[in-house]
């Protein structure tokens, strides 16, 4: 199944990780929002985790269709990201995003917080209110 990402952060656009991803890779980038997530500051990056209530900030990007796999593959690599395996930092889930112009749903993968580290940064971690990596 061929998705769109919802990315939120250093895969924004003017983030250090956006120009060396996903240019000359996307077919469309908008602004969008995933409900019922928070959004936790990391070493450098930020995670997504799943809490209801609340509202990450970000963008839908859509591959170009002849570059999807090589997408697919470079941002697995770049979130670390191995189905299945235990050691995972971020899994790869199908979760409903919201077009901020358009206000309509779009299915998309989204790199959220893998449980173990969810729960530690439930625990412990420093949550970034605005739900926006940018305004932090």
């Amino acid at each position: 199944m061929r998705l769109p990402f919802f990315v939120y952060g250093t895969l924004l656009p003017g983030e250090v990780n956006h120009d060396l991803f996903l240019r000359g890779r996307t077919a469309a980038e908008e602004p969008a929002r995933l409900n019922d997530a928070a959004l936790y500051d990391g070493p450098g990056y930020p995670y997504a985790v799943e809490e209801r209530g609340g509202v990450v900030y970000g963008e839908l990007v859509t591959a170009m269709p002849e570059m999807y796999e090589e997408l697919l593959v470079a941002l697995d690599r770049l979130e670390e990201y191995a189905p299945g395996d235990p050691r995972n930092l971020y899994e790869r889930v199908e979760r409903e995003v919201l077009r901020e112009s358009r206000n309509t749903a779009v299915r998309a993968w989204v790199y959220v917080a893998a449980p173990a580290v969810a729960a530690r940064l439930r625990a412990r971690g420093k949550p970034i209110e605005s739900g926006d990596w940018r305004v932090r």
